[in-house]
């Protein structure tokens, strides 16, 4: 790495201590009933500062960053822009920067306890891994991988080390979204056995416009290529990979369903104690090798959970063959309700829950009428109501013992899964496909193949 790319400073301050176990397995408690503050560890060996490293520091990495720096010490940075590094560097002076968090590890593996890993999906796995088998507590964006035998290598080394780790979804701090869960858990719309999630993604180039690798451009200066690409197929540069841009090709991003599933199929997902589906199928338009296509529907079968029934669950993305109508639940569910941009609806046997944002922080009973004198159960869940900052606060909190993190990597890892089932399906152009949740493997060879990476050279698991 190029000494330009990075301003190292030469000061080293004494090893941290190893985390304790008690602190570490707090990350995997189950929930109170009674709670608001919970799983508190009082040891004396618990962290009271939680030194972290941030890979990622523009766009929402800038956001993340920003916020862990509240309530840990930022000691180093990471980011393969040149010219973002040195804006985060203004911010957090005394981290040592990098361009790769390869480097970053192998010189700072001994200073830091925590990292945050927010930059483009296909490089999630990797970073996050290196943390983990260093010991080190895990905050990645949403979603939690690119590829599902990610997640489930993820979730499985990260509970072996006993480590606290959370997605990024910041729905998950809200109290409307837990508000509905505990609604949904109580009974106040009956037994689901459907549910319909939509989003207003694609916003980024994909097809139909895009649907070919594009051509060679000169890599801009003070671009690290190399760790961008990470370990993606290598390609050359072209601005249209780069940016929001990547989300929209399959080597990088993870189309629609990666960037909204994990806000949006939330509440739902959570209240409705899923983790495997049995099965999935999905039909789109404009399917294409290199970018997501412009609009799509998948449908997964999910087995009966104790006391809930088997249920069926769509989703919709994108707009239809006419590129104007856009792909939306059937309107007879919206009970006279406008349908919003995104959002989710819930179908149980005495009516259902429709939430009209992405994150489940709002929702509504209907038909109305028959709702007019629902009160809200009494909250099972603690409480945290402060945005994605909470998110943060919530990690840090269970890295010293303090509670857990409620988006960890237990159910983060299943959620994840299900997503990328959705873009298998995609692929599978209209042919079902039966999934094994418990071994991790579908029915045919022709989708297992969908379920791995071959990753470059230097850049793996």
């Amino acid at each position: 790495m190029s000494q330009a790319h990075r301003k190292a400073s030469r000061r080293r301050g004494p090893s941290r201590r190893q985390f304790m176990q008690t602190s570490a397995a707090a990350g995997f408690g189950v929930w109170v009933s009674t709670g608001m503050a919970f799983g508190a560890d009082t040891s004396k060996s618990a962290l009271q500062q939680v030194n972290v490293a941030s890979i990622g520091v523009g766009g929402k990495g800038g956001g993340d960053s920003e916020q862990a720096a509240k309530h840990g010490k930022m000691v180093a940075i990471c980011d393969v822009d040149a010219k973002t590094l040195a804006n985060a560097a203004e911010k957090f002076p005394d981290a040592q920067q990098f361009t790769d968090y390869r480097e970053l590890f192998d010189k700072m593996g001994d200073r830091i306890d925590a990292v945050t890993v927010s930059i483009p999906d296909h490089n999630h796995a990797c970073a996050s891994m290196n943390a983990l088998k260093r010991g080190k507590h895990v905050y990645v964006q949403k979603p939690m991988t690119h590829w599902i035998h990610e997640a489930r290598a993820l979730r499985q080394v990260a509970k072996e080390k006993g480590l606290v780790t959370q997605m990024g979804n910041q729905g998950s701090a809200s109290n409307g979204l837990r508000d509905g869960v505990e609604a949904i858990q109580a009974g106040a719309i009956g037994a689901v056995k459907e549910v319909h999630v939509w989003t207003n993604r694609p916003i980024w180039p994909q097809a139909p416009k895009i649907t070919s690798r594009p051509p060679s451009k000169p890599v801009p200066a003070g671009l690290n290529w190399e760790a961008w690409l990470g370990p993606a197929p290598y390609r050359d540069f072209h601005e249209s990979l780069h940016g929001f841009n990547w989300r929209g090709w399959w080597d990088f991003g993870t189309g629609a369903l990666g960037d909204m599933w994990c806000h949006t199929a939330n509440l739902a997902f959570r209240a409705l104690k899923l983790e495997h589906a049995l099965s999935v199928v999905g039909e789109s338009t404009d399917y294409n090798e290199e970018t997501y296509p412009s609009g799509a529907h998948c449908q997964w079968e999910f087995a009966a959970r104790g006391d809930m029934p088997a249920l069926t669950w769509h989703w919709y993305e994108g707009k239809l063959a006419d590129q104007k109508t856009k792909r939306l639940p059937p309107m007879e569910l919206f009970h006279g309700q406008k349908p919003s941009d995104s959002g989710s609806i819930l179908v149980g046997e005495k009516g259902v829950l429709y939430s009209p944002n992405d994150y489940g922080e709002q929702w509504m009973l209907l038909p109305k009428d028959k709702f007019v004198d629902f009160k809200k159960p009494e909250p099972t869940l603690p409480r945290n109501g402060k945005g994605d900052e909470g998110m943060k606060i919530e990690w840090i909190n269970a890295i010293k013992g303090n509670g857990k993190a409620y988006s960890s990597f237990e159910i983060a890892a299943p959620f994840t899964e299900t997503a990328l089932l959705g873009n298998l399906a995609i692929r599978m152009q209209g042919k079902k496909v039966k999934w094994d949740g418990e071994a991790g493997k579908c029915d045919s060879d022709e989708a297992n193949k969908w379920l791995f990476h071959e990753y470059r050279k230097g850049w793996t698991l």
